[in-house]
């Protein structure tokens, strides 16, 4: 559990990036690649990433963020980041797949993760008895 200002929170989330046309293009080193730029654009918005994987035409990534952080504004600045220089150091390899500067798909996943199940939650918040 963390705190911030008046609230106590425990934010865990899985977030999945495809490539566009879910196009088989990532190769170990661009993945080793985009853990390291991951984790330092998680750094510039106070969000710590747990965990990166990845295949050749995703990405998985554990974060755990903060209660002000906007998840659609995050996973833009990331992907926009991430795709210029991916697209830059790696222009050779990802040519025979792209020909416009693109390399992400629009759509993207984002699973907040708890502690508990829902069902042990959802039988919690039933049983509470008004004051």
């Amino acid at each position: 559990m963390k705190s911030h200002y008046h609230c106590v929170y425990d934010m865990k989330s899985h977030l999945v990036l495809v490539t566009k046309y879910r196009n088989k293009c990532f190769t170990q080193e661009m993945l080793n690649r985009l853990h390291v730029i991951c984790g330092e654009q998680c750094l510039k918005w106070d969000v710590q990433l747990l965990e990166f994987g990845g295949e050749p035409d995703h990405v998985h990534l554990l974060i755990d963020s903060h209660p002000t952080l906007q998840p659609s504004k995050f996973v833009n600045s990331l992907k926009t980041v991430t795709s210029r220089l991916i697209r830059k150091e790696f222009s050779q390899e990802l040519k025979k797949h792209y020909w416009k500067p693109v390399l992400w798909s629009r759509a993207y996943c984002w699973v907040n993760c708890g502690g508990a199940p829902l069902e042990i939650i959802k039988a919690y918040v039933k049983n509470q008895k008004g004051a």
